[in-house]
């Protein structure tokens, strides 16, 4: 495995969250552009210097992929990131692989799931708590070891077990809710792992994509120190970790060796920079300095255009809406308030406003979606039934509805959250709300979600805006279900507390045919409609921005994307 020069390391803390390095933060803020300048500087034409530690590669007969994230520092690589999604898409699907994975290899359909470290599995019929999964075998770490049921064991127990030596808080936060219906778990045998569930899960399939193994081995070989293991990590994955400079860089080198011949990159290395600023991301494209951009800003694709870059979108599984608080001090505990504020949003203006980079809502999938349903509360902009919705629940011109959000300027599938709420603060006023703002970053308004509405930090907050991923049942759609006392830190952030809603979500959840879940999941999305769960905004077109030099590219209609394709011309 190649090693990495980590003698001096943050301290106990900085590398436990691999974001307070006193060091790193001095290199970024002395060379950080200044953005909207350093933005001009570039359309301009101006040549501009390369970021402190940036290497000729150039230079070198080895293809390197550069890409440029939206979030603020590189994600945890201990083996369960956080970041969101794009933690997950860089991170986690880069130095590690799960028992099954996303088909990626399409545009032209929602992707499915199929075998990676798992090749088959079952439910027991006689008792649908018991998953058995058989393993692939001859799968290598990086370390050079060999991954078995019982790694799978181990890993579980990081999550689960609060006295393994192994369990470590940070992936816990990152990861444990993908198990938070497992009750128990065994090795078989060395290729056969078996999960028992607390009741027949029949959305467990999902859930298994989002856990990955880390190596024991490289653990204990680095005195059991989760600090030293971030920076000399050990997965299956299809590239290594070969260096780690908190909130600059992390580069990642093709593993030949990986299991899956298909999935070993086409290019030697892989470079992650972490960029919030969508106007720098811009700029180091134009410059050169990047390969792929995230989240291209819509006044910038022309500009993107004309200067010969590629900008590819699709849609995906993805919607931008506003959590809201169903708590009793909420004005959104009444549902005339919560359909008056769906119908105030005049979204295909915002989807102009966003450059056509965008689709309206009618709910938390997009009505071709299998789990779609036949919701009877139609999503549109009709600020006159809204206003007279507000009238009735008591509220006006002169008595609005006082409301606070939690936003953030940045962050993973944010989308342009200033503007766009900027101008849905302006929908909102004309039908009888006074909105407020409150600003923070993202891992600061992650923190406010997993607290819940009911939690000390969101106190006197109404609602967050906080892009959500909607490829999985539970993160989409069931999850929504789970309220106090038993509500899962991460899922239902206001609290929604509906018996039926919870019996619907009970046999979406209990059905393992797919096709039947399918429809279960249309129940259940129908009536989170007809209650106005949440304010639901747009879909996101998921844009990104591409140098002419790349090739291969596919852009999945998934959160997740495969970068092992990618060829640099």
């Amino acid at each position: 495995m190649p090693t990495t020069n980590h003698t001096k390391l943050p301290s106990l803390r900085s590398a436990n969250r691999q974001t307070r390095s006193a060091e790193a933060a001095g290199i970024l803020a002395a060379y950080a552009p200044r953005r909207r300048t350093f933005l001009q500087i570039m359309l301009s034409g101006a040549s501009i210097l390369a970021w402190p530690g940036t290497i000729a590669y150039a230079q070198t007969k080895e293809t390197v992929l550069r890409i440029a994230m939206t979030l603020s520092d590189i994600p945890v690589t201990r083996g369960q990131s956080d970041g969101g999604a794009e933690g997950s898409r860089f991170i986690n699907r880069s130095i590690y692989d799960a028992l099954l994975t996303w088909d990626l290899s399409r545009t032209d359909r929602p992707s499915g799931l199929k075998p990676n470290l798992a090749v088959s599995w079952s439910v027991d019929p006689a008792n649908q708590n018991i998953w058995t999964f058989k393993l692939r075998r001859g799968v290598k770490y990086h370390d050079g070891s060999t991954f078995t049921a019982q790694d799978a064991v181990w890993n579980f127990d990081k999550l689960l077990k609060r006295d393994a030596p192994q369990y470590d808080p940070l992936q816990v936060r990152n990861g444990a809710n993908w198990l938070a219906q497992v009750k128990s778990y065994r090795a078989v045998d060395d290729y056969t792992f078996e999960i028992t569930t607390k009741k027949p899960t029949g959305t467990m399939l999902y859930a298994m994509t989002n856990i990955f193994y880390s190596s024991p081995r490289q653990w204990e070989k680095l005195g059991r120190d989760w600090n030293k293991f971030a920076f000399q990590p050990s997965g299956t994955g299809p590239w290594k970790l070969v260096k780690l400079v908190p909130r600059n860089r992390a580069e990642l080198v093709r593993n030949p060796d990986h299991w899956n011949k298909d999935q070993i990159p086409q290019h030697d290395r892989m470079i992650l920079r972490p960029m919030p600023d969508a106007n720098t991301r811009v700029a180091a494209l134009l410059s050169g300095q990047v390969d792929i951009v995230e989240a291209v800003p819509p006044d910038l694709v022309p500009k993107l255009k004309s200067s010969g870059m590629q900008v590819v979108t699709n849609v995906y599984p993805h919607i931008w809406p506003y959590m809201i608080s169903h708590l009793p001090s909420s004005v959104f505990s009444d549902i005339r308030v919560r359909k008056a504020a769906n119908l105030a949003i005049d979204r295909d203006s915002l989807v102009k406003l966003l450059g056509g980079l965008a689709v309206p809502a009618k709910g938390m999938v997009t009505p071709d979606h299998p789990w779609f349903g036949k919701p009877t509360f139609d999503i549109k902009y009709d600020p006159d039934a809204a206003r007279k919705l507000m009238a009735e629940a008591g509220y006006g011109p002169n008595n609005p509805a006082k409301i606070k959000f939690a936003i953030t300027s940045a962050g993973s599938g944010q989308m342009q959250p200033l503007p766009m709420n900027e101008f849905l603060q302006e929908n909102f006023h004309a039908v009888g709300f006074e909105v407020s703002l409150e600003t923070v970053d993202w891992e600061a308004l992650r923190s406010k979600r997993f607290a819940g509405a009911m939690g000390k930090i969101n106190k006197g907050i109404d609602g967050i805006n906080y892009s959500w991923s909607i490829q999985y049942p539970i993160f989409g759609l069931i999850g929504q279900t789970f309220h106090t006392p038993n509500r899962v830190k991460g899922y239902n952030w206001g609290d929604f507390n509906d018996p039926k809603a919870d019996a619907l979500a009970a046999k979406a959840m209990a059905t393992f045919d797919i096709e039947k879940q399918n429809q279960a999941l249309g129940d259940l999305h129908s009536y989170l409609v007809d209650q106005a769960m949440w304010i639901w905004v747009v879909h996101d077109m998921n844009p990104r921005g591409l140098s002419s030099r790349v090739k291969g590219f596919v852009q999945a209609q998934s959160w997740f994307q495969d970068y092992t394709r990618v060829r640099i011309e």
